[in-house]
């Protein structure tokens, strides 16, 4: 790519353009025996045995490169004109088979100026025409060569200009007609100027099969599958803004006020209900893996939450979510990296401890009581906490052991207590109810209706250490 400035316009000239330029004139190249008319260039062109031919063939090709060059830069300026007269600043991109001119501007341009600047470049590329056209009828047959590059820049800027003229997007005559039909019609203009765009590329496709013009074939299917792409979208659109209506968006919209209100059997069963519904659109489907994407993970079901939010489209879903649903079916490996960037982009410090908490799971003990401003305790019951919710009751209760090294904290030592409980080891639940007694722990009633320890009831020392806070529990 290579730059430079005409005015106060930069121009960017890609390499894509200089090599589709290339290609064309090389397509482009006379058929052997067939004189292109430029004198020797035309002699040597004709004739693939004569010793010029080559250098013919590259003299071509380069000819056609600087027409097609200064036919596009012409056009494209054209626009940039008529945005520096409305008073913006534009650019010049040259690139693949074409230019874009932009404005400039973060608002969408006015229709009149839209239309305005987009008729101004095929008016410019028109007048170089009409100029080679009247230089041509001045100098013709004076010399062969002349003829040849006046000839071709006629050619070549009538036919970008009418070309760009039909009212197909992207093309300029597509964004004047899609201006003038939206700004008389409304969405109907809108809908309207695709279906015509697309009735015509169809046209074109068709008679450029019956020419042989595969290059016209292929560019007019693309811009026909870009209208048909338009038209899809839409008329999605609109089929969602009606759905949001009906009877389906409502129960979504009961779905997540249940699910804000944490009743998460009723947001389930909402959600899945709205699943079930035959003829659910792209938007209303997403939003409702979406919801029990949710769901899932507050009720501690990771793998559920993965597989609803992977079928979400359209919306992001938060980084610390799918940290949390990968913590949560064991895969502490890839759910630290999720963590670490939610928490870069949130700087959340409950972020920051869920990410202590994947380290120290991964053994990364001292890695993640050196992050910035971490709380010890916070990290290590983060580190304890998806593990009991997964079910893996001894290591909880050997994160929560390991983590009475670092932090004497009585709440700490009552949640390994119940993890060794609810692996069923008793004697060691039993010991760390006493260490959690040790350390200020004097909530009896609490202990002595906590479903956690259930299997500690009737034995005699749980019993014991229940009657020393008896005080405080409740008969």
């Amino acid at each position: 790519m290579f730059r430079f400035r005409l005015g106060s316009v930069p121009v960017h000239v890609h390499t894509s353009h200089l090599l589709f330029s290339a290609v064309l004139a090389y397509q482009s190249l006379p058929s052997p025996g067939r004189h292109s008319g430029a004198g020797w260039l035309g002699d040597q062109l004709a004739d693939p045995s004569s010793p010029g031919h080559m250098g013919a063939v590259a003299a071509y090709v380069l000819s056609w490169m600087f027409i097609v060059f200064v036919s596009v830069l012409v056009h494209e300026l054209g626009h940039a004109v008529a945005f520096r007269f409305y008073g913006y600043q534009p650019s010049v991109d040259l690139v693949f088979m074409g230019g874009v001119t932009r404005p400039n501007t973060d608002a969408p341009l006015p229709w009149h100026k839209d239309v305005v600047s987009s008729f101004a470049g095929p008016l410019a590329g028109l007048t170089l025409g009409v100029l080679c056209w009247a230089v041509l009828m001045q100098v013709k047959g004076r010399s062969e060569m002349a003829d040849f590059f006046l000839n071709n820049f006629f050619f070549a800027n009538m036919v970008w200009a009418v070309l760009n003229l039909l009212p197909v997007p992207p093309l300029d005559g597509g964004h004047i007609s899609t201006a003038l039909a939206t700004r008389m019609f409304g969405r109907r203009g809108f809908i309207v100027s695709h279906v015509l765009a697309l009735g015509l590329c169809v046209g074109v496709v068709l008679l450029a099969i019956k020419s042989g013009a595969l290059f016209m074939g292929v560019l007019f299917a693309m811009f026909g599958f870009q209208a048909f792409r338009v038209l899809a979208d839409v008329m999605r659109a609109r089929n969602e803004a009606k759905e949001e209506e009906g009877p389906k968006a409502q129960s979504l919209r009961e779905a997540q006020q249940a699910l804000r209100e944490d009743r998460l059997d009723d947001a389930w069963r909402l959600g899945n209900q709205v699943l079930e519904t035959e003829g659910l659109s792209p938007g209303l489907t997403s939003r409702t893996h979406y919801l029990l994407g949710w769901v899932a993970l507050k009720q501690g079901h990771g793998r559920p939450a993965l597989d609803h939010f992977s079928q979400v489209q359209g919306q992001p879903v938060e980084m610390h979510a799918v940290a949390a649903a990968f913590s949560l079916v064991g895969d502490d490996a890839r759910a630290v990296g999720y963590w670490k960037q939610a928490w870069g982009e949130s700087q959340d410090r409950t972020v920051m401890h869920e990410y202590a908490g994947a380290l120290i799971r991964l053994g990364q003990v001292n890695e993640a009581l050196r992050l910035p401003g971490v709380d010890p305790a916070a990290a290590f019951r983060c580190a304890e906490r998806a593990l009991f919710i997964r079910g893996a009751y001894s290591e909880a209760a050997a994160v929560g052991e390991a983590a009475l090294k670092h932090v004497p904290d009585p709440g700490i030592a009552y949640d390994a207590a119940c993890a060794f409980a609810r692996a069923g080891n008793v004697t060691e639940a039993v010991r760390l109810l006493q260490r959690a007694e040790e350390l200020g722990f004097q909530d009896g009633a609490y202990a002595a209706s906590d479903e956690d320890l259930a299997h500690l009831h009737g034995h005699p020392a749980f019993e014991a250490w229940l009657a020393r806070l008896r005080p405080a529990a409740s008969p």
